[in-house]
């Protein structure tokens, strides 16, 4: 029993491994402004170099969401495998070009990450790429079959444009000026909610499948729930985290930006999201 439990492991790992492949040729053919071996070893890009990881990242979560579920039989688990992991690619890469111009409109992206070296920006992508491949993982494994996916997957991108205006919005600063001043507290603050906000829509998708309307009203209820918090959080953040200090002169007016306290308001965020996911599990 256990030789054939590990024999169907290392078939699925390969197949998944595949996928992987695929997907990182998908990133090399949606980014051929530059030469990423060159970026990396010979520029050493740190900034390009952190989008990158982020994109491996949330490229295992989102074909991660093709190896969930109950096992059939081996020819449909490998054909469920590969469908939804080629449709997990597709909406990924999909994903990125959105939100790059929905996102940070303000500017180029790729020119910040490549010309500028900007970390923050980095951070960013970074933060970008595992929260679309949460989403898409949830979307996927919650069941429900294509239109499902598609559904909650627009859904959640929905959802994370939303929640970055309301984060840039709500700021007692200029989110995209301070990115493109390479602020990389910033970046770190605002890459945190990022993935806290994919956290969230993960858990709201990733419910098993019963009805439309009582998916869609879960959904509804946390992510709601979730963009109410958040906000709040950053604010218990400046009371209970760092009493006598506010996050804002510590991630922009200082000489040197303190990345520490942007991780720490990442780290809250996500934290949190974990917590509300939880509560309405």
């Amino acid at each position: 029993m256990y030789i054939g439990t590990l024999t169907l492991g290392i078939i699925y790992l390969a197949a998944s491994f595949a996928l992987f492949v695929l997907g990182k040729y998908c990133f090399d053919l949606t980014h051929r402004g530059f030469n990423l071996k060159e970026e990396l070893i010979e520029r050493d890009n740190v900034a390009l170099a952190l989008a990158l990881c982020g994109y491996l990242l949330g490229l295992v979560l989102a074909v991660g969401g093709a190896l969930t579920g109950p096992s059939i039989s081996l020819t449909v688990d490998l054909i469920d495998i590969f469908l939804y992991g080629l449709i997990a690619i597709v909406l990924l890469n999909l994903s990125v070009r959105i939100n790059d111009w929905l996102i940070l409109h303000r500017f180029s992206s790729e020119k910040e990450i490549i010309r500028d070296q900007n970390r923050g920006v980095g951070m960013i992508e970074a933060a970008n790429h595992i929260a679309m491949g949460l989403i898409i993982y949830g979307a996927i494994s919650g069941g429900g079959g294509i239109r499902a996916v598609a559904l909650f997957w627009v859904l959640g991108q929905v959802t994370l444009v939303l929640a970055a205006w309301i984060y840039a919005w709500m700021a007692p600063f200029d989110v995209h000026e301070a990115l493109e001043r390479d602020n990389v507290a910033v970046g770190t603050a605002f890459a945190g909610m990022l993935l806290a906000i994919g956290n969230i829509v993960r858990f709201a998708e990733q419910q098993n499948f019963v009805t439309w309307a009582q998916n869609l009203g879960f959904y509804a209820t946390v992510v709601a729930f979730g963009l109410v918090v958040l906000p709040v959080v950053r604010v218990a953040t400046d009371r209970l985290i760092l009493p006598g200090r506010r996050l804002t002169d510590e991630l922009v007016n200082q000489e040197h930006p303190n990345v520490g306290a942007g991780a720490i308001e990442a780290t809250v965020y996500v934290a949190i999201s974990f917590l509300i996911g939880w509560c309405f599990k």
